[in-house]
């Protein structure tokens, strides 16, 4: 099990993720902003089984992938140095869905998805900002993406970005904060520190999910925790 993280999140959520397989920490210059410039959801988008990476990934953690035997596919444009085009791989792609800013996404991940799958919102960095919990369940820190998957039936918690820590930023993003492996999600920070922690605990348990606390203090968004088995 390879795990991604940025390599500026806590090492206490670091040295935790350790128990669960092999820990990456992504650590970029001169491509993006300093605040994004670890976060494996800039430079990585997965759909399905295989991983849509940003050409302009660092040559070492592409030549690392490569030889763990991760199923690769080199996306079409470079992770730029500002929005939008650090959003083109940020990107939500379920079993059923592509969600995305769709003028943003990369032509590769488009191309994965039937166009009758991709839903639209307003907001590039929609990765950072949504949780699947499978079938039509979400949880989301931004009111646009709330109000789009709302309004096409699906069971969606909107939560407050508010005291999720991003260096740099008045705050970050619920999506950045966490990743999930199976029936696990994996907070980079404790529930306890955020306001509305214990929606969260609640709607998760009702979705018969786990959570999983890296460390004990804020929620620190790192851009999410990716799994790769």
């Amino acid at each position: 099990m390879l795990i991604i993280i940025d390599r500026k999140a806590p090492k206490k959520a670091r040295q935790s993720l350790s128990r669960y397989g092999e820990v990456v920490g992504l650590a970029t210059s001169a491509i993006t902003y300093e605040a994004i410039s670890g976060h494996p959801d800039i430079f990585l988008c997965q759909c399905g089984s295989r991983f849509i990476v940003a050409p302009n990934l660092p040559r070492e953690y592409l030549e690392f992938l490569v030889r763990k035997g991760v199923p690769l596919k080199m996306g079409k444009n470079k992770v730029g140095s500002q929005y939008p085009a650090s959003a083109r791989y940020n990107a939500v792609v379920t079993d059923e869905v592509l969600i995305h800013h769709l003028d943003l996404t990369d032509p590769v991940i488009l191309g994965k998805v039937d166009p009758q799958k991709r839903i639209h919102v307003s907001q590039g960095y929609c990765r950072c900002n949504l949780i699947s919990l499978g079938a039509d369940n979400y949880i989301t820190s931004d009111a646009g993406i709330q109000k789009v998957l709302a309004g096409k039936g699906f069971h969606v918690l909107y939560v407050d970005p508010a005291g999720i820590l991003l260096p740099g930023f008045p705050h970050g993003f619920i999506g950045g904060a966490c990743g999930i492996l199976g029936r696990r999600i994996f907070f980079i920070g404790s529930l306890q520190y955020y306001a509305q922690g214990d929606a969260i605990r609640e709607f998760i348990r009702d979705l018969r999910y786990e959570v999983v606390e890296l460390y004990y203090g804020p929620l620190f968004d790192g851009g999410g925790v990716m799994f790769i088995e």
